[in-house]
């Protein structure tokens, strides 16, 4: 099968909507994600690339989000009270079509879903979106430093490859060691089984944390 660059499109779930990401999405994405707890970790350079205010923000989207051939998604619950809430947001880019390699990146969630069923059913809408495109290995990348993320990623199943030293220069100057992993198409059956059923295991919709 051919590799082919997905067109934009939402990805439908149980407890989630991944819509296309739009400048309309801004706002409720600053609202969920630019909060100390999500860039301490190392997201978007880390808590020196925290934007302070919604027009900071939005130029720090405008630079991050949607490169090139990068297809960004806005997270949004669905169903419950909470339906339509922006919670996050991630991205399948770096697209090899050759050698049939994409990336799942960029991500970044509320820390009032952290725990819930929202990162299983994130990672399992893009992860197909990638291996039904006919990609083979979806590289997963988060900071050394983040412990949370990394136990995330091995946690659907992807396998840890390593680290890759002075990879990126953070919003600070620092450089950054990057803890890198993959899902190949081998993998997909049982990563997309552990997902599958771990998200067997919610009924209801996903409920925030209060602020």
């Amino acid at each position: 099968m051919t590799a082919t660059i997905p067109r934009p499109a939402p990805l439908l779930g149980r407890f989630l909507r991944l819509d296309p990401m739009t400048e309309d999405d801004f706002p409720g994405l600053f609202d969920a994600i630019a909060v100390p707890e999500v860039f301490a970790g190392g997201y978007g350079g880390g808590p020196a690339g925290l934007p302070r205010d919604p027009d900071g923000f939005t130029t720090f989207a405008a630079g991050y989000y949607n490169r090139g051939t990068n297809q960004s998604f806005t997270i949004r619950l669905a169903g419950g009270e909470a339906d339509g809430l922006i919670v996050g947001t991630s991205t399948l880019g770096d697209f090899d079509q050759a050698n049939e390699h994409a990336h799942l990146g960029w991500t970044a969630y509320s820390p009032r879903v952290w725990g819930t069923a929202v990162n299983a059913e994130a990672k399992l809408l893009l992860l197909g979106l990638a291996f039904d495109s006919g990609f083979g290995r979806v590289k997963i990348q988060a900071d050394e430093r983040n412990e949370r993320s990394r136990a995330a990623i091995a946690g659907i199943g992807a396998t840890f490859e390593g680290l890759i030293r002075r990879d990126k220069r953070r919003a600070d100057g620092s450089w950054r060691t990057t803890a890198q992993f993959s899902v190949i198409i081998d993998d997909w059956p049982d990563v997309r089984s552990r997902l599958e059923t771990r998200l067997s295991r919610q009924n209801e919709p996903v409920v925030p944390r209060p602020s």
